[in-house]
């Protein structure tokens, strides 16, 4: 017949003969059939022979090494609690480096930190001639004028490795961490040396020891002892430099800031005119500025701005900006970007009363016109009854020039300037609000430091009755009383108060002189909100100041600008 073949995977346990027997295959037949065996081979079979087999057992096994190697990480970890967590920039992988191009203004600050440069790149020179290398570099300053940027301006320059880490980072809970980490970090900074250690925020560990109520052996002490040793301990041979920055030098321990360890204080102060103009200059470089912008304009109406909030005023200008789908950032937006800043947001959505809205026009109109007709005082920049952050209106007053010295009779006119406000609502509505409260709080503090800080009364004399000392919390001394007597007490109120009806009457008789003008000054701002230098002084009939930005020169300009915030009145509260 036909000669098919066919293939069939047979069952163990029966032979083949036996199974076609059984479906009725007769003999005969069997025996003219070819039957060939072919054995199963290749992985198939193996797999599923085995595998009910292996894979519990792999299931168990898997099981018990990660159980194992979990709990051997949890051992490792114990161990490196003490490893430093500094980041380690090496000049190599920086790609946005920073350079002392970088970083306008303090110029001194960057000489003194030139000379470490230095060091750490030719130190034979200084080597040959007997010059020790400075251990350590503290930069002082407020928050925001630039010590981590100088910082990194170092690294930048020296181009040695450098070790980044903040005081903070050293304490944990375990005890003697922190001074685990510092040898740590010393020990891999010698291994790079020469190398450079940034230690932010070094106040976290630097506090006076033996200043709180805890142990003797507290945490953080042990880890400024560990600090205090590796900085100037046994072994000098070291090229390593630590540069550490705080803005709360008072608090630090003296151990810290002798010779030997740091050496060095560099001081940054908040930046003057030309240091400002040179700072912008360096944030807008990557923004696209519209022409009109004038950025010693702009410096000028920042007195007493950080690094950090100029920064953040071209930033918010671009942001201003952007939101108007503008292309180019503008002077109108920069100096929105100053208010911004400064005092908060506007705040348009505020409904305010027309009562409300005369009695703050007012408010603000008596600050103007007694700091316009307050001979010395310096010059009204702003007037606005726009509600801006935690201020109902505001008047702002910018000086002519950078200050560092002020005299008596600066500090009255300026008392008097801030009870402006309050005696022009007197006059007008022959009633007070809350308004102004924020003013009276200023001028009562100004009047009271002319008294017991400043030795300018007569009466009290040249002496001075710190109301708080700063003290170190829970200082050397838990409790501090007051060094001076009651009757002392009672003789500084006397005087403030003397000094504060004074002024009060000298704004009252300005106000009532000029009681014409104040009502111009008061229905113009109910009528534009906002009034410039320029239209300001014309409604008054004055010139208005000549200030440096209008004529390109070279002296350096002005002292904080101080703005007179009015409180908002607020309905819940009448007290505040």
């Amino acid at each position: 017949g036909n000669q098919g073949v066919l293939e069939a995977r047979k069952e163990g346990g029966a032979s083949v003969t036996e199974t076609l027997t059984n479906l009725g295959v007769t003999a005969e037949a069997l025996n003219e059939l070819e039957i060939e065996y072919v054995n199963e081979q290749g992985v198939g079979f193996w797999i599923v022979n085995l595998l009910p087999l292996i894979l519990p057992v792999l299931i168990i096994g898997f099981f018990l090494w990660y159980l194992t190697s979990r709990a051997q990480q949890g051992a490792m970890q114990a161990f490196s609690f003490g490893k430093n967590r500094a980041k380690l920039f090496s000049p190599a992988e920086q790609r946005d480096q920073v350079t002392f191009e970088d970083v306008a203004g303090a110029d001194e600050a960057k000489e003194e930190l030139h000379e470490v440069v230095e060091f750490l790149r030719h130190p034979k020179k200084f080597l040959d001639i007997g010059a020790r290398i400075p251990r350590g570099v503290i930069l002082v300053g407020q928050p925001g004028t630039g010590k981590t940027l100088l910082a990194r301006a170092v690294a930048g320059e020296a181009n040695v490795p450098f070790f980044h880490i903040s005081g903070s980072e050293f304490v944990e809970m375990f005890v003697g961490v922190g001074a685990s980490r510092v040898r740590d970090l010393f020990a891999e900074a010698k291994r790079h040396s020469p190398a450079i250690i940034f230690i932010d925020e070094i106040d976290a560990v630097g506090r006076m020891r033996g200043a709180g109520l805890g142990g003797g052996h507290d945490e953080r002490e042990q880890t400024l002892n560990q600090i205090l040793t590796e900085m100037d301990g046994f072994d000098r041979d070291t090229n390593v430099i630590v540069i550490a920055a705080t803005n709360r030098p008072d608090v630090l321990d003296p151990a810290l800031l002798r010779p030997g360890r740091f050496d060095r204080r560099v001081v940054i102060d908040p930046p003057d005119i030309k240091a400002r103009e040179a700072i912008l200059a360096i944030h807008v470089k990557k923004k696209k500025l519209a022409d009109d912008v004038n950025l010693r304009a702009i410096a000028e109406r920042t007195p007493g701005f950080s690094g950090a909030d100029l920064a953040n005023v071209t930033n918010e200008a671009a942001i201003l900006a952007a939101r108007r789908d503008k292309k180019q950032v503008s002077q109108q937006e920069m100096s929105e970007a100053i208010d911004k800043v400064s005092l908060g947001p506007e705040r348009k959505s505020r409904r305010i009363t027309e009562e409300e809205k005369k009695i703050t026009a007012y408010h603000e109109a008596g600050h103007a016109l007694v700091a316009a007709f307050i001979p010395g005082a310096d010059p009204v920049h702003k007037v606005s009854i726009v509600s801006r952050g935690m201020a109902g209106g505001y008047t702002q007053q910018l000086p002519i020039e950078d200050r560092r010295l002020y005299t008596k009779s600066q500090f009255l006119g300026r008392i008097a300037t801030m009870l402006g406000g309050y005696s022009a609502e007197q006059l007008t509505f022959k009633e007070l609000t809350t308004g102004a409260s924020n003013d009276l709080q200023k001028a009562t503090d100004l009047a009271r430091r002319i008294v017991t800080e400043y030795g300018m009364s007569k009466k009290v004399g040249p002496v001075t009755y710190p109301e708080r000392e700063d003290q170190v919390f829970l200082g050397r001394d838990i409790a501090t009383q007051p060094h001076y007597s009651e009757a002392t007490a009672q003789l500084i109120d006397k005087e403030v108060n003397v000094i504060i009806e004074k002024e009060h009457k000298r704004a009252l008789s300005i106000l009532r002189k000029q009681k014409r003008l104040l009502k111009k000054v008061a229905n113009k701002l109910m009528e534009v909100e906002t009034l410039e230098e320029g239209e300001f002084y014309s409604i008054i009939g004055r010139k208005p100041p000549k200030r440096e930005s209008m004529l390109p020169s070279e002296k350096p300009v002005p002292a904080p600008a101080h703005t007179i915030k009015t409180d908002l009145p607020s309905k819940q509260n009448p007290a505040s």
